[in-house]
């Protein structure tokens, strides 16, 4: 950002240029004392703060006297935060201030194994292999009933087990591969993930299921362990990858629900002519299977880094 801040002074002028450039917690600015007229400038610098026409009283700093160009460090900052700043000149009448300017901070480099806010719902991420995944189902949209089909109407819809909310609240929700999709046919598309994060394509479940010691073991490695979501026996689950996979079950087209407890079935973003590929588990195996499926069911989602 750049200005011009212009301030009078007792039997004086006084010209500031200010500029800043805002990185997370810091910044960076400056200015030039263009003439001081016959009162000595006897400090001078930036002053700053979450509230309009900071003063001196606020977080300042001190860069010198007198005339010419200095350069000011903003420290202490919080990402993600609108300041006002404002330069001054003290002389023998006291601070002058130049006009406001405001910035906002940049928001904090994500770290995978930060919480991703969403829609007003934390999610947490888990670093598997190379890939940084959501190690819980989406949840957004408003529900609709089961026998509705979810349209392209700009209202993110979901399917909740059993017409029931508060099976969103433990399984996420359950979406139609469409909807999912926000309906596009691209593979890895953003879909109803946030930005910075897509729909996991069938190559990229690949990637994972391959990691975690192939098809027939890895469906343990991802279950949630206990018996608390899952149905007895929980099979071979360890939960060794943190993906913390839950049995969600999955929405017919009929409008009738199933396998809540007992399997958990993940869309991928791969299409295969009028069907789609997905992932699932169920609690009497280990293993993890990969299949066809309308894309008119209802599945869980998760969301992968673009990074």
């Amino acid at each position: 950002m750049q200005q011009i801040l212009s301030v009078s002074f007792a039997r004086g002028y006084l010209r500031l240029f200010f500029h800043a450039e805002s990185l997370t917690t810091t910044a960076t600015g400056g200015g030039n004392v263009t003439a001081q007229g016959t009162t000595a400038v006897t400090a001078r610098g930036v002053c700053w703060s979450t509230s309009q026409n900071p003063t001196i009283a606020n977080s300042h700093t001190s860069d010198g006297t007198g005339t010419g160009i200095f350069t000011s460090n903003l420290t202490g900052l919080s990402p993600t935060t609108t300041y006002y700043v404002r330069g001054y000149a003290t002389n023998a009448a006291g601070p002058a201030y130049g006009n406001q300017v405001n910035f906002t901070s940049l928001s904090q480099p994500f770290t995978c194994g930060d919480l991703v806010n969403y829609s007003g719902q934390n999610y947490s991420t888990i670093l598997i292999g190379t890939q940084c995944w959501f190690k819980e189902n989406l949840n957004i949209g408003v529900r609709i009933n089961g026998s509705s089909n979810q349209t392209n109407n700009g209202t993110i819809e979901k399917y909740c087990n059993s017409n029931l909310s508060s099976n969103c609240s433990i399984y996420g929700g359950l979406y139609q591969w469409n909807e999912m999709m926000q309906y596009s046919t691209t593979p890895g598309a953003q879909g109803i993930c946030p930005s910075g994060w897509h729909l996991p394509t069938d190559d990229e479940w690949t990637v994972l299921v391959t990691y975690l010691g192939g098809g027939s073991v890895a469906g343990g490695k991802m279950k949630e362990t206990g018996t608390l979501h899952w149905i007895p026996p929980n099979t071979g689950a360890t939960n060794s990858s943190g993906f913390t996979g839950l049995p969600g079950g999955y929405g017919y087209p009929n409008g009738t629900f199933g396998l809540v407890g007992y399997s958990g079935d993940w869309w991928t973003s791969s299409e295969d002519g009028d069907v789609a590929w997905k992932r699932y588990i169920y609690n009497e195996y280990e293993w993890i299977g990969r299949d066809h499926e309308y894309r008119v069911q209802g599945c869980s989602v998760r969301c992968l880094s673009d990074n």
